[in-house]
């Protein structure tokens, strides 16, 4: 969640007055990191997950699954096992660590130290993910269980959603007619955020999600549980003056976004050339994955109709003023820019100087600060990575620390990162930090969190496996950043894994040659040299003999449902785990480790055939067949209560769910994980 500076932070409107310096001086950090590192070369692959985790107080008398707000007190304690943990072992033994983030209620959890490019590494990822989340549940309360579910159902709901219990009216930096002012974690940092992101807009964010309509759903929906008629803050009247759309659940606040679960996975390049191929390469692989990973149609105890929790992510931080969106048609008068999206959202700029990186690709316009571009030319960095960085810094930053203004920009990133951390989007390029050996890197970011740590290490491997097939086969996935943003539309919505279509390319092999699995990743006969461990360094594609393609950028994409992306359509486009596969078939993998990947990959396969249901239809599903509900989209406290016992039972294997999870599942109950190679 970023930077968590220690000092005194400034409100917007003296923030606003050092936005220039951060700016400049961030660029400064940047250009002594580039000068440094720009021909840094041959770094092993270096990889890592990052899940957050929500902590639920379940209260069985009254049938009631609230969130605690205990996280400074759970982390305190955490942090001190693993302390005692890390003092008693060897020290070749990394123990995962724990970290705050936006909400009181939330746990981030990542690897005591990355994971390599072996296999043994790349498969043990889940019992490490299994047992971070046994080492919180054993110092939690009895009756807190540490959850990942991307969006809890009732945050904002009428009655009592959070352990204790606090009244909205004092949410004194959101102003939230929903949200109390103590969901917040409790660092200098995330309040001023939170009133920043508001002031800076000129109003509170408005989040609109549609509602599902059931049978007994009231046409027009007006939300009856929002207090029309409250004032206490001026931008109380906001709802009742439109920012509330009928037929629509409205959100007020960050903490509905910023209050989410993911998982998101981090990549060391062998250098700065590869880490931009293979954010290129994953840019349009984003809203495949969010769809495939639904986990969030319930939104302030009403069924939306979307699975997904991007929008209300991108709404909930969302600081642009009305000129900044366009709402006012004179020339700007305050601001520098009109910007089309909140500072989260799809990425805007392919950024590889590959040749297959045609210009037609990047057919959005993309706002810049022409300062800064032409600063960055002057350097002599090239044309896409000074837009991609010129385009990150027309934002201001939104978290100032007085003590901290001014740096040593040789010895430090802060200023950069300031802007940087602050652009939340599906992939993140991401320089090394200075006084580090860490390398460039890549962040994959558009997944949601899965029920059990089966599912997130399924993902997990499946994407770390895909990187590599990119980066070894030269698999070319443009297409134009356009059919990006729609198809980041579409996985969002209801089903939209099994009912919706997805712009994706027709060919995606080098000349169309597919490369083939044997079906066995065991040497045959040593005819062949297989690698025990992933490669990270791989040369740059060749230039066809008969020069760059120049045909039609449409011919080059088709739609296509999930299925047929994963799973293969004709000949031309195998699919996915088919690449993935051949990929397998290059390295040297026993038998039994060749059958825990196949797990992992027949769990993607079956999600994206339909066979196997995404987090979001199972909940949804679930909610539609509770008998106390009313078929009028409301999800109740109780309803709430037995959905959260349920996930908890499905994590922990004593609940069956064969059209979620295989049937094979070993739930936490009885694997609580390990961090012994």
């Amino acid at each position: 969640m970023g930077l968590l500076s220690a000092g005194t932070p400034l409100c917007w409107d003296d923030t606003k007055k050092v936005a220039d310096h951060i700016r400049a001086h961030g660029i400064t950090q940047f250009l002594h990191i580039w000068d440094r590192l720009k021909d840094k070369n041959g770094d092993e692959l270096l990889w890592g997950d990052e899940i957050e985790y929500m902590v639920v107080s379940l209260d069985n008398d009254s049938k009631n699954a609230k969130l605690s707000l205990r996280q400074t007190e759970i982390l305190s304690k955490l942090n001190s096992i693993v302390d005692n943990i890390s003092s008693g072992i060897d020290d070749a033994i990394a123990i995962p660590t724990f970290h705050p983030e936006y909400g009181r209620y939330m746990l981030e959890s990542t690897p005591g130290s990355p994971f390599t490019g072996s296999i043994s590494d790349l498969l043990a990822v889940e019992k490490n993910m299994r047992y971070r989340r046994t080492l919180a549940r054993k110092h939690l309360k009895p009756n807190e269980i540490p959850l990942t579910l991307t969006s809890f159902p009732r945050l904002g709901s009428p009655g009592q959603f959070t352990e204790p219990y606090y009244n909205p009216s004092d949410a004194v930096s959101s102003h939230s007619l929903f949200l109390p002012e103590q969901i917040t974690n409790p660092h200098a940092r995330f309040p001023t955020l939170t009133a920043n992101i508001r002031r800076r807009r000129g109003s509170k964010v408005a989040i609109n999600l549609p509602i599902f309509f059931d049978e007994k759903t009231p046409r027009p929906f007006i939300d009856p549980t929002i207090p029309w008629s409250r004032s206490i803050y001026p931008e109380d009247s906001e709802a009742k003056n439109g920012a509330a759309l009928p037929d629509h659940i409205y959100m007020d606040a960050m903490g509905f976004g910023m209050g989410c679960c993911c998982l998101q996975l981090t990549y060391q390049a062998c250098n700065v050339n590869d880490a931009r191929r293979l954010y290129d390469g994953l840019i349009p692989i984003g809203p495949i994955m969010l769809a495939l990973t639904a986990g969030s149609p319930i939104w302030r105890g009403y069924l939306s109709d979307v699975d997904c929790r991007w929008n209300v992510v991108a709404g909930s931080v969302d600081d642009r003023t009305e000129e900044e969106r366009g709402l006012k048609v004179q020339p700007l008068q305050h601001d520098r820019f009109r910007i089309p999206k909140s500072r989260y959202d799809s990425v805007d700029l392919y950024i590889s100087e590959d040749w297959r990186n045609r210009p037609e690709y990047n057919d959005q316009p993309v706002v810049i600060d022409h300062c800064i571009y032409s600063r960055l030319r002057q350097h002599g960095l090239d044309d896409l990575l000074s837009k991609h960085i010129a385009h990150l810094f027309i934002r201001d930053p939104l978290v100032v620390f007085s003590e901290i203004i001014d740096q040593n920009d040789k010895e430090s990133n802060d200023h950069f990162e300031n802007i940087q951390s602050t652009n939340w989007q599906t992939l993140r390029f991401k320089p090394p930090p200075p006084k580090s050996p860490i390398g460039w890197r890549v962040e994959f970011r558009s997944m949601e969190v899965q029920i059990t740590d089966y599912e997130n290490a399924a993902y997990a491997v499946f994407i770390t496996l895909l990187s590599r097939a990119i980066l070894s086969f030269n698999l070319n996935f443009y297409i134009p950043i356009s059919k990006v943003d729609e198809n980041m539309s579409r996985a969002q919505g209801r089903g939209a894994s099994q009912s919706a279509k997805f712009y994706f390319r027709k060919q995606v092999c080098p000349n169309g040659n597919t490369p083939k699995s044997s079906g066995s990743s065991s040497p045959v006969n040593g005819f062949r040299t297989k690698n025990r461990k992933m490669r990270n360094c791989f040369p740059p594609p060749e230039l066809p003999e008969n020069g760059v393609p120049k045909g039609p950028v449409e011919e080059e994409y088709e739609e296509m449902t999930i299925d047929e992306i994963m799973n293969g359509k004709g000949e031309s486009n195998p699919g996915l785990l088919s690449l993935i596969w051949a990929y397998i078939d290059t390295l040297d993998v026993s038998p039994q480790e060749l059958s825990k990947i196949h797990g992992y990959l027949d769990l993607i396969r079956r999600r994206a055939n339909g066979s196997l249901l995404t987090p979001a239809t199972w909940i949804r599903n679930f909610v539609r067949a509770h008998p106390a509900y009313a078929h009028d989209s409301v999800v109740t406290q109780e309803m709430n209560y037995d959905l959260i016992v349920a996930i908890d039972e499905i994590e922990r294997g004593v609940r069956s769910v064969p059209d979620l999870l295989p049937e094979n599942y070993t739930g936490g109950e009885v694997d609580g994980g390990s961090i012994s190679p």
